[in-house]
């Protein structure tokens, strides 16, 4: 590594080297300094002679789960604010909030919705939903990063000798009872109630991101479980489906891309289709579908010959990749499972999606970087190029799948020219002026129209 300290005028002068976008990144405001510059990868709009890799994002690119997530902040603005009635407050605004929750890491979205609803945010309130998913954290939770976590703000809130009383009340984590939660939870409030210490903004961003990732990993937890259905009733949302689906044409793409369909792709012609009308309302398919038949049948035996590598990219941390991912290639196994094509085959195509681990070359998480570095930075974008082994000289071989500003600027910021935006219904609000495309028809829209960008 090659260090050099320098002044303004050497930097404007390398900077006036170099054509093309720049974008400036607002950090935390805990970190110096306060906003970085990228220059971004020149926009590649040209066919792909070959491909060499496939990144895509997790939450809403390859699945669902961004709603979840949207969930959880607005769980949290609610129990900070006392607003738990939809009488009273009828939620985060699709407009004006979702652009700033979705993409980034976890600190900003928080950081965002403290700055916004701080007026309504009341001690006691605080104080009380704090206390409740610290416990639930200390007795509960699998993952060890936000055990510490909590620990680590326990101390910065509670006196020194208080914060190891604390610790010392969480019990046997096997015979953690719901009765017995809620006999604790009465008596850390009446013990440590008065003695919590949440002050000024830092501390209530702190405090509130444990409050979010309590509420997430509770529904994780019960996910794992098998309470899906039990979940969507008490949360409002849509029941007759899974809460981890994956996103329209990912299995689909994902098997093609990996070579796995060879010349049975076109089978699954009305598939993508069906998907694609699904996705974008406006798209109407020809009276015959001729076209797409032969074009996938091409597709599949191209990919078959050189199937590429793929990464999962994700700003949530290892814990929740692991069990977002292990339901997503549950749920796609069942799409695989009625596929109409060659039973041998098929069972190599389930086999290789028996888990994530099997299937992708590379699962980068923010567990793999820092909070402080998430999209849009271009960390974890430069991790997965690295562990997938692609040289700089081959990133114009690679695409990247987005559905945030944040991501698709990530991309570009790693080098990668081909930032494809695969925009859903609560992104649609999102600057995507980044992206080199915009597929508002997402997957199926890119394998269907685009040839996966593939000159054949």
């Amino acid at each position: 590594m090659s260090i050099k300290l320098t002044n303004k005028n050497e930097i404007i002068n390398l900077i006036n080297q170099h054509d093309g976008e720049y974008v400036i990144i607002n950090n935390p405001e805990y970190i110096f300094p306060e906003r970085e510059f990228y220059r971004l990868a020149d926009r590649n709009l040209n066919p792909l002679k070959m491909l060499d890799a496939v990144l895509m994002d997790m939450d809403g690119t390859t699945t669902t789960t961004e709603e979840l997530c949207i969930h959880s902040l607005e769980y949290m603005v609610r129990v900070i604010s006392g607003l738990e009635s939809h009488l009273i407050w009828p939620g985060l605004d699709r407009t004006e909030d979702y652009p700033h929750i979705i993409g980034n890491s976890t600190t900003k979205h928080v950081e965002y919705l403290i700055q916004k609803y701080h007026k309504g945010i009341k001690s006691d309130n605080l104080s009380k939903a704090y206390i409740f998913a610290a416990l639930w954290t200390l007795i509960y939770s699998q993952d060890l990063n936000r055990v510490n976590e909590v620990k680590v703000n326990l101390k910065k809130f509670l006196p020194v000798k208080d914060s190891a009383v604390f610790a010392s009340i969480i019990p046997d984590k096997s015979n953690a009872s719901k009765k017995g939660f809620a006999e604790l939870l009465k008596s850390a409030a009446k013990k440590f109630y008065g003695k919590l210490h949440i002050h000024g903004k830092d501390d209530i961003v702190r405090a509130s991101i444990d409050i979010y990732y309590q509420r997430y990993h509770e529904i994780l937890h019960r996910i794992k479980k098998g309470e899906s259905e039990k979940l969507q009733k008490e949360l409002g949302l849509a029941t007759g489906k899974s809460l981890i689906e994956p996103m329209q044409g990912t299995p689909v793409f994902l098997a093609l891309v990996k070579g796995l369909l060879g010349n049975e792709a076109d089978k699954l012609t009305d598939e993508l289709i069906s998907d694609y009308i699904r996705k974008d309302k406006s798209f109407l398919p020809p009276s015959s579908t001729a076209g797409i038949w032969q074009k996938l049948r091409r597709l599949g035996l191209y990919f078959e010959k050189h199937p590429v590598k793929v990464a999962v990219v994700t700003s949530s941390i290892m814990y929740e990749a692991e069990i977002v991912l292990s339901q997503l290639f549950e749920e796609i196994r069942n799409v695989i499972a009625e596929w109409k094509i060659n039973a041998a085959r098929k069972k190599r195509i389930l086999e290789r999606f028996s888990s994530p681990h099997n299937f992708y070359d590379a699962i980068i998480t923010a567990t793999d970087s820092s909070e402080i570095r998430l999209k849009p930075h271009r960390d974890l974008y430069s991790i997965a190029l690295y562990k997938l082994g692609v040289p700089k000289s081959s990133f114009r071989n690679v695409i990247g799948f987005e559905d945030s500003e944040s991501g698709t600027i990530a991309i570009r910021a790693a080098g990668v020219g081909k930032s494809i935006a695969v925009p859903f219904a609560h992104t649609q609000g999102h600057n995507l002026a980044a992206a080199t495309l915009i597929a508002e028809g997402g997957l199926p829209e890119i394998i269907i129209k685009n040839n996966i960008f593939i000159k054949l």
